[in-house]
């Protein structure tokens, strides 16, 4: 039996529901937001009094308007991932959301040197999952061959298939 941190069932298909997220980029995110935060209150505390009491209404706007473009940009990619359920797959690119049956996932792929993994549908597109980041290397590759396992137990038993 596996242990409880496993994420993988008996035969390597990985256990549902499961979620998939970039480690890098959320790391980057928060931490360039963290220095952006540091480098303001840093600079505020280095102003001469009579100029920090000198800052305007809209100067004051300004760095709120800042600080909360940052945020959002930060919230935007920390909140990009894959969710694999009994039912498919939800992606979450940023603040695009799309959903897809197991029977309309034909492959996943996650080649050398692209910037994330790529899902084959069966209408021909494709749709980019950021929520399995490249630049994970040897995390995103494990993500990847996780959700192919899912994509290949759940292509085996095909419920328009199943006959009562």
């Amino acid at each position: 039996m596996p242990a409880a941190s496993d994420p993988q069932a008996d035969g390597g298909v990985p256990r549902l529901p499961l979620r998939l997220r970039p480690l890098g980029v959320r790391v980057a995110a928060v931490a360039f937001y963290l220095l952006l935060l540091g480098t303001l209150t840093v600079v505020w505390v280095a102003l001469p009094a009579n100029v920090q009491h000198g800052f305007s209404a809209l100067q004051w706007g300004t760095i709120v308007a800042m600080m909360l473009a940052a945020l959002v940009v930060a919230h935007v990619l920390a909140r990009c991932r894959v969710d694999a359920d009994d039912e498919g797959l939800t992606v979450v690119n940023g603040y695009r959301t799309h959903r897809f049956q197991w029977s309309q996932v034909l492959a996943i792929r996650l080649r050398p040197g692209n910037p994330w993994a790529v899902l084959d549908l069966s209408d021909g597109t494709s749709c980019a999952t950021l929520g399995i980041q490249g630049s994970d290397g040897a995390r995103a590759r494990a993500q990847t061959r996780q959700l192919r396992a899912l994509i290949d137990a759940h292509a085996a038993v095909d419920p328009r298939d199943a006959r009562p």
